[in-house]
């Protein structure tokens, strides 16, 4: 009885543990839905108002563009594509352009 016991609060204090790690590795996205939830809870919206608000909320349309993070090749890609674009480059050379500026290294 006191085995099964131990087992049962050892397998609660490693759940817990566990779940305490979920919440540190939330991707941005659910991080936003965690948020955009409680702030619909707390307005009480129900409805065709919550899906509404939720679906605006995730959306983020109140931030900047600039404030959503991008990847270091997303970043890189973005950079690429504006020169080529100052460049007025077209077809093959433009094609050409954006495989050598991916590859280069980024500083």
């Amino acid at each position: 009885m006191k085995n099964v016991l131990a087992i049962a609060l050892l397998a609660g204090v490693v759940g817990s543990g566990m779940a305490m790690a979920a919440e540190k590795t939330m991707t941005p996205q659910q991080q936003r839905m965690t948020t955009c939830n409680q702030q619909a809870s707390a307005q009480t919206l129900k409805g065709d108002e919550r899906k509404a608000y939720m679906s605006r909320c995730l959306k983020n349309s109140q931030s900047a563009p600039a404030d959503k993070s991008l990847t270091p090749q997303q970043q890189k890609m973005k950079e690429c594509n504006a020169e080529a674009g100052r460049q007025t480059l077209s077809g093959e050379a433009r094609k050409t352009f954006m495989s050598a500026c991916l590859k280069k290294q980024v500083r």
